[in-house]
């Protein structure tokens, strides 16, 4: 009976031992591992924009044809030659292309802003004269930007940026109001005209992330929007010989704006 307990108890430890890795493996588990989402990006994706602000313009000098005839002893001076602050409209579109870089394109009307001018000389036989202009212009303003963020200090993002396009500047209901010799007043009139330039503008400003995908921005523009003319100017008796608008030459502008952009994506 021995020699068949032998294999017996031997097939039996064989079994047991079969049984044991089985048994690890039911009581062994697996590590779980967590692996973190990688951050999205704050940078590249399509986003809309608009804002509102106030314009703050000058012109470099004032030109007609008649101002030729001055000589020095005529003392011609342009005394005054101012226009008032106006508010400006744009949308656009824009896209972020990096972290630090994103290019936009827009479209700006830059409402209705009165003109003040006056000038001073001495005609020939002595008498003290002047003329005293008003006027109004408004524009149409095509720009192409490209912008640089500088970083992001816990929500806010400040940024430079440089600007090219087009404008077209309209200038309408010019009158030259002044005193003859005798000391009658003397009026003159000229019809609206407009003319297209190149435009360039310098940028600075800061965005303050309001949500993920909404800036509020504030910003600072300096721009050069080319020159101004009217149409001729004629007397109210209806003289004119000659083409003689009045050019606007130089006109420049500090803006100051408050926009929004948000991210589509």
């Amino acid at each position: 009976m021995q020699k068949f307990l032998m294999p017996l108890a031997a097939g039996a430890a064989l079994l047991v031992a079969a049984a044991m890795p089985a048994a690890a493996a039911d009581l062994y588990e697996p590590p779980i591992i967590e692996y973190e989402p990688e951050p999205i990006p704050s940078f590249g994706g399509w986003y809309l924009r608009g804002h509102i602000g106030m314009s703050n313009q000058r012109v470099d000098s004032l030109y007609n044809v008649l101002f030729d005839n001055f000589g020095p002893d005529n003392e011609f001076t342009i005394v005054d030659k101012n226009f008032e602050a106006g508010p400006t409209f744009g949308i656009g579109a824009g896209y972020q292309v990096s972290r630090h870089l994103r290019v936009d394109g827009i479209v700006e009307y830059r409402g209705e802003t009165g003109f003040h001018g006056l000038d001073t000389w001495i005609d020939d036989a002595g008498n003290n004269r002047f003329n005293n202009y008003t006027g109004k212009k408004s524009e149409w303003l095509l720009m192409a930007n490209a912008y640089a963020d500088l970083g992001d200090f816990h929500g806010f993002v400040p940024y430079v940026g440089a600007g090219i396009g087009a404008s077209r500047v309209t200038i309408h209901s010019f009158r030259d109001a002044g005193i003859d010799p005798s000391g009658a007043p003397t009026l003159a009139y000229a019809d609206a005209a407009s003319k297209w330039n190149l435009a360039w503008a310098l940028h600075a400003g800061v965005g303050f992330k309001a949500t993920d995908r909404m800036t509020i921005d504030l910003g600072y523009s300096f721009l050069h929007l080319g020159d101004g003319r009217t149409g001729d100017i004629i007397t109210y008796d209806g003289q004119n010989d000659i083409d003689n608008p009045m050019h606007f030459r130089d006109i420049t502008s500090h803006d100051f704006k408050l926009g929004v952009r948000y991210a589509l994506n």
